[in-house]
């Protein structure tokens, strides 16, 4: 499955933390989540893609006390039937749990993986 995931850590500011291989990832996201309407979970197909927001499953929180969410643009071709932020979220977070563990608490956000 490829993907765009944009997320915060614990100190670190809202950063592309996969691109999809797209050298416009941001923008691509940026388009995906034009309209979207704000709250702690979103989910809103956008043409052949998916824009998917929901609130970090081990409920880890920023330093100003936020609870940090994971945003995603799933790109085609889609794996199964996804139609809830909960498929969603079974699907992708298995991919980034350990590098969102690893990383969430650093003081610099990692490098974009493709």
């Amino acid at each position: 499955m490829t993907f765009i995931w944009v997320t915060r850590g614990r100190t670190w500011g809202f950063r592309v933390l996969r691109t999809a291989r797209l050298s416009d990832a941001f923008e691509s996201y940026e388009t995906a989540f034009a309209g979207v309407a704000e709250g702690p979970e979103a989910f809103t197909r956008v043409g052949d893609r998916l824009a998917i927001r929901f609130p970090d499953p081990e409920g880890r929180r920023d330093r100003a006390g936020r609870v940090i969410s994971h945003e995603f643009v799933l790109l085609p071709p889609l794996e199964g039937a996804i139609d809830s932020v909960e498929a969603a979220r079974d699907l992708v977070w298995p991919q980034v749990e350990a590098v969102f563990r690893g990383a969430w608490d650093a003081p610099q956000a990692p490098a974009p993986a493709p």
